[in-house]
């Protein structure tokens, strides 16, 4: 990859081809000359809701996330199952401002930088289970 429109394609592959993705529409897009940002929202084929937003720069041949929010719901939007983000909301944690909200018990851990491409790749992981076939 060697610019934004490059990753942002490449995020829209992901979402199309993946197993998890029932339906996506994206809700903003832009790219500048080293730097975009993409949101979505998104069924998931369990029929849970999920809405991702990503903020990257890309330097040499390397897409870096910079700031991200990532919400993993069920299908009427009232339990959170999962919550990515990088706001500088919980400074005592490891790995600041990188955290991840676990249901709705206030349970926030340390997190790492998720892009849209990881994001995929824990909820394929986590949700492949739905797609097997006896």
């Amino acid at each position: 990859m060697t610019d934004p429109e490059e990753y942002l394609d490449a995020m829209q592959v992901a979402l199309i081809a993946s197993p998890v993705i029932s339906s996506y529409t994206v809700v903003r897009m832009w790219a500048n000359a080293d730097d975009g940002y993409m949101r979505v929202r998104a069924t998931l084929t369990n029929g849970d809701f999920l809405e991702a937003a990503e903020y990257f720069v890309v330097q040499g041949d390397a897409a870096t996330t910079v700031d991200y929010r990532h919400q993993w719901m069920d299908g009427a939007k009232q339990i959170l199952r999962k919550r990515w983000d990088s706001a500088p909301d919980h400074p005592e944690l490891d790995n600041f401002p990188h955290h991840v909200h676990h249901g709705q018990d206030d349970r926030v851990e340390p997190g790492r930088p998720m892009s849209v491409l990881n994001l995929l790749g824990y909820l394929e992981s986590q949700l492949s289970f739905e797609d097997d076939t006896p």
